[in-house]
């Protein structure tokens, strides 16, 4: 064919209307209800059919009615007054003025495969992506200095169809880039700024788009142009798509290629965020670039690079977890290895729970873990699954001092919460309830809020996601060819006023979507109250691949048909954000059935409680933190963790049951003279009010800031001083302390009698301890304290210090430790000898330790 010469067409706006590009091209007017509404003003229709995109929106609407609409004086103040504020949000330093010791060199760059920021902007697949949106969105209200990488898919995540059988059918529509918010990134010549990272016998280019939400610049990578070949351009094709090989070459290109754009830009952060492990690979770049460039070694490269990164986990299934065959990295870092002159083997090793297990797969869990300063779980629960999950890294060290911390997730709550109920919180909460959605007293007074009017807008938003739901349902049986009388029945699904559960999530097997008919008998009677009907939307999407998910989709549909709940029960079709946003909005009760401790954290339950909602939810992720907070839902279960999956499922559903029959239907429909049921809206507030403050993002990426960005951006500046003196010294000492660990080794032990000790004495333990090359300075010595159980084991210890004594002489160091007898029963200890420096992130960094 002929070579198609392109060119790009933007809209025409008449002057007056010129700020409606700035407020289109900005994200932030996704949590703004005004700049919401002043684009459906435009063309409520047009708005609707191009996905609440303003981008796409400005480029349909006709000319005649832009010259309209600029000479509209309600509209155009409505356009001054949606711009001003977003200019003055720009504009504004929050973070400087609410964290004015906050290091001047602060700057955070956040990696993740998947953003969610808006359905108009598809390069998300779920929970993951909707995590890392928020951030940037509580970041940007913050002020936090934060930009972010990702990649931008030409097709996103698949597009999700239900078939007359039942079964889902996967299609993936192009993104037209050039109909979103998004701005090829110019290099100094004026021309796309390009970087390459190298891949077998080739390179890949890559252009950088810049999408701007609110404050904070989202910078996305795209292989699909002229300068590469069609294999290369398919890396930024698909989310979560195609074979091992072509998933080893996207998180090369979001991690080493993220790296160079930014380097490329002139941006250099002070911290790395890698947001799960697919861009852990970022910091054998940023190895690579100070060994190049800065000629510094391997060890000292490492540790400087160590000392700026940060890492969240948040797969607690191992499946979950990258993993590459060790000569599948061979393959691709072979050149990357001659070129710093660096032995495979040692490469292999960062990717490896056992680095002498020569067929152990190169994890990107393990990389990113090994390569930060900080490591954390979504949950408290989650840290605690994480801790055992990868435990074999720290080899010796007990599974509950795992370097593994938590930090819960939360959720952006403007975003979520609807127009209508965010109106009744600014009348009575206060117009600074988003500012400052931090603060209990904030939310204390949601018992300011009449019964009835909190009642009225939850019921609005109740029958508007069953119209939502009818006309979603009636679209998806046109497409399949549903008969007249079909679709007639479709606009009669649902019934407004009714008990009305959501469950939306990924449909992975753990998730157990059908729990609640795993006794299909008590289902049905418990469904066939008319005195007190119950109904439930369903939504979520299984991966292309995972045949068993779709399985659960077709057997609920099918059970559906079979006992004739098609009016009771529905399933949406292509779960997105719009979808999500209706139905936590709408929802009265949200479910959440895994299979505990499974769920890492989970985050719309909490969109739901900000909403009102209350939840039904296993006791796993974050609702085992908020389930003690208040009467804001109710707990499946007591929290058991069964052998045999069968029994598990057995018992939750049978709780699920119970709480449904005697405890949420009979609370919904107690109604009072004035039709109201009072008993139920006080636990809505009841959920509001303690949920809602807590369970954010505003808290989260404070807390991130508080705990891992700001004292990793002080120690790595303390490390860089004098041309990385200490940064050197610290890695030189490592190196070292490696070498002659295995001749470190516990002499004797010994300690006071150890019977019948009364409560309250102390027993004094000594140790004498060789530690060869080494001064007791660069040890430290423990007593691992704790009750013994039945097999003469310590499961839970708590670590007493034991302090330097004096000096043996031939290398041997003597300590001395005392415990209190504050505990009665039978007690045991155990000693044992790490590697201290001042330098370390945490005691266990080195993960060397010697018991006695």
């Amino acid at each position: 064919m002929a070579k198609v010469s392109t060119f790009t067409v933007v809209p025409k706006l008449p002057k007056r209307l010129a700020k409606l590009r700035d407020v289109a091209f900005n994200m932030a007017w996704c949590w703004d209800p005004e700049a919401v509404e002043l684009f459906y003003r435009i063309d409520l229709d047009l708005w609707a059919e191009v996905t609440q995109n303003p981008v796409a929106l400005l480029g349909r609407v006709s000319q005649a009615r832009l010259e309209e609409l600029a000479e509209d004086v309600a509209f155009t103040a409505h356009l001054d007054r949606v711009s001003e504020r977003l200019e003055d949000y720009i504009a504004a330093k929050p973070w400087q003025e609410n964290n004015p010791d906050s290091p001047k060199n602060l700057e955070i760059a956040y990696f993740s495969a998947e953003f969610g920021i808006h359905e108009s902007v598809s390069i998300y697949s779920g929970g993951l992506g909707v995590l890392a949106g928020d951030h940037l969105k509580s970041a940007s209200d913050l002020g936090l200095p934060l930009v972010a990488v990702g990649m931008l898919y030409g097709e996103g995540y698949h597009r999700q169809a239900i078939n007359a059988d039942g079964w889902q059918q996967e299609r993936y529509p192009r993104n037209d880039f050039y109909n979103m918010p998004l701005e090829l990134v110019l290099g100094k010549d004026g021309k796309p700024l390009t970087v390459d990272v190298d891949l077998p016998g080739r390179k890949a280019h890559l252009r950088v788009w810049k999408l701007l939400v609110g404050r904070v610049k989202l910078f996305l990578l795209d292989s699909d142009f002229d300068a590469n070949d069609q294999d290369d351009r398919e890396i930024t094709s698909r989310l979560y798509g195609g074979d091992r090989d072509m998933r080893i070459r996207q998180e090369i290109v979001l991690g080493m290629g993220g790296v160079k754009a930014l380097h490329a830009m002139g941006i250099f952060p002070s911290i790395y965020h890698m947001n799960e492990g697919h861009s852990a690979f970022m910091v054998l770049q940023r190895i690579s670039d100070l060994i190049v460039e800065e000629k510094l070694n391997w060890d000292d490269a490492l540790e400087s690079v160590k000392s700026a990164s940060v890492f969240t986990t948040h797969t607690p299934v191992p499946a979950g977890n990258d993993m590459f065959l060790p000569e599948m990295i061979e393959r691709y870092f072979s050149d990357y290895c001659k070129k710093i002159k660096l032995d495979m083997r040692a490469l292999l090793a960062l990717g490896k729970q056992n680095p002498e297990d020569e067929r152990e797969p190169f994890c990107m869990t393990v990389l990113a873990i090994k390569i930060s300063s900080a490591t954390n779980g979504v949950s408290k629960l989650h840290g605690a699954v994480a801790r055992g999950m990868w435990s074999r890294t720290f080899r010796g060290v007990p599974e509950d001092e795992v370097p593994i911390t938590s930090i819960t997730n939360g959720i952006h709550v403007r975003t979520v919460v609807s127009r209508e109920l965010g109106n009744l919180y600014e009348r009575y909460l206060g117009p600074n309830w988003v500012a400052d959605v931090l603060k209990q007293e904030v939310w204390d007074a949601i018992d300011k809020v009449p019964d009835d009017e909190l009642w009225r807008t939850h019921a609005v938003r109740r029958e508007r996601l069953v119209a939502f739901a009818r006309a979603k349902l009636h679209a998806a049986m046109k497409r399949r060819g549903a008969s007249g009388a079909e679709l007639h029945s479709a606009q009669e699904v649902l019934d407004p006023e009714a008990l009305t559960i959501g469950f939306a999530r990924r449909f992975a097997t753990y998730k157990r979507a059908s729990l609640f008919l795993r006794n299909p008998e008590r289902f049905l009677r418990i469904m066939r109250n008319t005195e007190r009907p119950i109904q439930l939307i369903l939504a979520g999407k299984a991966h292309p691949q995972d045949n068993e998910g779709k399985e659960l989709i077709r057997s609920i549909i099918h059970f559906l048909r079979e006992h004739d709940l098609r009016n009771q029960i529905v399933f949406l079709e292509d779960y997105d954000m719009n979808v999500a946003r209706y139905m936590v909005q709408g929802v009265d009760c949200w479910l959440n059935t895994p299979r505990r401790p499974m769920e890492a954290s989970g985050t719309s339950g909490m969109k739901a409680s900000a909403n009102g909602a209350l939840n039904i939810s296993i006791s796993d992720g974050w609702w085992c933190e908020a389930e003690d907070l208040g009467p804001n839902g109710w707990t499946i279960g007591a929290g058991e963790e069964y052998d045999n999956p069968e029994e598990q499922d057995y018992f939750d559903s049978e709780s699920l049951y119970d709480i449904l029959e005697h405890e949420v239907t009979p609370l919904f429909y107690e109604r009072g003279r004035d039709g109201l049921p009072r008993p139920w809206i006080h636990r809505m507030k009841a959920a509001i009010r303690t949920c809602t403050p807590v369970f954010n993002t505003h808290r989260m990426v404070q807390e991130y800031a508080d705990r891992f960005y700001i004292p990793a951006t002080v120690r790595r500046n303390n490390l860089r001083a004098d041309n990385r003196a200490r940064s050197n010294a610290l890695a030189q000492w490592k190196k070292h302390v490696r070498d002659v660990w295995g001749k470190v080794s516990f002499i004797d032990t010994a300690s006071d009698s150890t019977e019948g000790l009364e409560f309250g004495s102390r027993l004094t333990v000594r140790a004498d301890l060789f530690v060869g090359d080494l001064s007791e300075k660069d040890v430290t010595v423990e007593l691992y304290v704790g009750p013994v159980d039945a097999h003469g084991r310590i499961p839970r210890g708590v670590p007493v210090p034991m302090e330097f004594s004096e000096d043996a002489g031939e290398g041997v160091k003597r300590f001395t430790g005392a415990i209190d007898c504050e505990r009665t029963g039978r007690m045991g200890y155990m000693v044992r000898v790490v590697p201290n420096h001042p330098d370390l992130a945490h005691k266990h960094e080195t993960a060397l330790i010697t018991w006695a």
